[in-house]
Formats: C-alpha cells, sequence, structure tokens
C-alpha cells in the first residue's frame, strides 16, 4: 500500500483527525522543519489501535513517528514522508487519586502535572515543571531535570505496540531505565502514567516550582529551541564542555549556541533544519577535538543523511 492509499483509509476511518501535508514548524519547539506526509490525531486507544492496524496492512513499510510535544524532534527541511502520531482527547487527562497516586495521559505536558500535583498538595514532581516535554515522551526518554528523573517517580506505564496492537503494563523497572533511555520501541506508544507523590503543604509545593521556574529563566534561554541538545557524559556537563571549547556564540545561518547556555542551540527568523543540524555536527567536532570527548545528541533527527 503506498502512503496516499494508507492517507486514504486513515482518512476513512478517521476523518478530520486526518491531515496531509502539514508543517512540522507548528508541531515542535524548534519551529522549522518540512512537512509531515500524514498526521493523525488519535483520541482513544481504539484509535491508536486502528492506525496501528492500517500501517501494518501495508505491503510497503510505513515510517512512523510519534511527535508528541515537539520538544526534541528534528526533522529536515525535506519533510517527513510517513505518518506522524499526535495524542490528544483521552490522553490529555489529569487524574489525582487517593493513595498519593497521578495518573496522566501520554499527551499531558510535564509543566502542567507539576502545577496540577503541587495544588493537590502533591510533592516529589515539582522538578517536571522545568521540563517542556509530554508524560509519553517523558517515560520513553528517561527525561531529567534538576537533579532528578522520570524513573524516581514512575510506578507505572501503560503502552500499546502500534504494530501488533497489544498493550502492556510495565512497572518501571521492566521498563530498563538509563539515563535518557528505556526500552519502549519507535513503534509503542506510552499512552499513560502513574506517578508517585507525597503530601505536603501546596503553597511549599507551589513555592519549589517558582524556584524552579525562576532558576530556568535566569539560566536558559527561551525562544526556538529544543531544551538540552546534547546529553550529558558521564560524569561531567554537556554544557561546560561546549563552552570549555569556546563554542558560545557559534553560528551556522540562522542558528546559534547559546550565550546564556551553551547545551541550547537558538533558532533565529529565518533559520532551517539544516542550519541546526550542521551546527550540531559542528559542535561535537570541536568538541571532539578541544576534550575528547564524542557528545551525543539528545534530539531525535528524521529525514538526515544520518542521526547524530
Amino acid at each position: 500500500m503506498a502512503l496516499p492509499d494508507l492517507a486514504s483509509q486513515l482518512e476513512a476511518q478517521l476523518g478530520e483527525a486526518v491531515s496531509l501535508n502539514t508543517s512540522v514548524s507548528d508541531l515542535t519547539t524548534y519551529r522549522l522543519g518540512g512537512p509531515v506526509a500524514v498526521v493523525v490525531r488519535v483520541f482513544s486507544e481504539n484509535d491508536l489501535v486502528t492506525v496501528g492496524q492500517i500501517i501494518s496492512s501495508a505491503q510497503d513499510e510505513i515510517p512512523l513517528i510519534v511527535i508528541g510535544r515537539g520538544s526534541n524532534l528534528l526533522v529536515a527541511d525535506s519533510g517527513f514522508m510517513g505518518v506522524g502520531i499526535i495524542l490528544d482527547g483521552d490522553f490529555t487527562e489529569v487524574k489525582i487519586e487517593p493513595g498519593l497516586r497521578l495518573t496522566a495521559g501520554g499527551a499531558v505536558p510535564l509543566p502542567v502535572v507539576a502545577r496540577q500535583s503541587a495544588a493537590a498538595g502533591l510533592t516529589g514532581l515539582e522538578f517536571l515543571v522545568g521540563i517542556p516535554g509530554s508524560i509519553g515522551g517523558a517515560v520513553r526518554m528517561n527525561a531529567g531535570g534538576h537533579g532528578r528523573e522520570i524513573r524516581e517517580v514512575l510506578d507505572r506505564a501503560r503502552i500499546v505496540d502500534i504494530q501488533s496492537g497489544k498493550t502492556r503494563i510495565c512497572r518501571a523497572d521492566d521498563l530498563d531505565f538509563s539515563y535518557r533511555s528505556s526500552n519502549v520501541k519507535h513503534h509503542e506508544v506510552v499512552v499513560q502514567a502513574e506517578l508517585r507523590a507525597s503530601l505536603d503543604d501546596p503553597d511549599a509545593c507551589r513555592k519549589r516550582i517558582d524556584d524552579i521556574v525562576r532558576w530556568r529563566r535566569e539560566n536558559q534561554p527561551g525562544g526556538a529551541n529544543a531544551g538540552s541538545t546534547f546529553k550529558n557524559p558521564s560524569g561531567d556537563s554537556a554544557g561546560r564542555l561546549i563552552d570549555s571549547a569556546g563554542l558560545k556564540g557559534l553560528r551556522v545561518g540562522g542558528v546559534v549556541v547559546s550565550e546564556k547556555h551553551a547545551n541550547f542551540l537558538q533558532a533565529e527568523e529565518g533559520a532551517t533544519a539544516r542550519d541546526v543540524y550542521e551546527l550540531m555536527k559542528l559542535v561535537q567536532r570541536k568538541v571532539k577535538e578541544s576534550c575528547g570527548i564524542d557528545l551525543e545528541s539528545e534530539l531525535h533527527t528524521v529525514g538526515f543523511d544520518e542521526n547524530l
């Protein structure tokens, strides 16, 4: 089945939830990149299984990405000739239940989890306010910040395999978490997560959140970026290495290494995805030359010659 035929089948089943040639610049925090051939918004697990069945029935292998909030995704200017999935509907719900447990759908933004838990007098999740992704993406890549990671607060995750339609319920220990990594496959979607917390005064929780937000504003740039570009090497900081190599202000086209935090690559007006990609390669090369360390990308790059 060719991509146009697959798009027609998806439209027949899901109607207006399917859009064609959607600009990825509207879907990622970098605000650049080419079109995604087919974008499907799924509002329930049944929708997700339907999408999986249609993709699996194709004779040709159809490339697939889960877009999420697009906070660690860089799509080439030529676009992505495949299907991009965005969770919506049921996957945007947050429930706070007795037993110091918060349940969030895979599409819920991490800052929303932090703020809603704080308002309910639950502490331990404040660090999530500083991470610009979704619950699903956080579980997939073991997102972290301010000295903590999602694996420390995750109780269980509900994961749907798009290829088989099967669902697995995983404890944190089942996911083989390591630094910015888990065993969640590219064809699996984290649709829900249950997080642990402790009781505390709501005002104290909100103050911790305010402190984190203040720290971010003082130490990290805003604007069009994807947060941390490179993973921290063991025992060191990618930002420190980039800074020590004298690379703050280094530019390729419309993208520049931030003067405020060297591990942020800022996209300015007129920037392209290729500019980001080439600056990433240049930073990697110069840090290797200066420090002898290979920086590993934290971004998921799509449509380029090679993954960084």
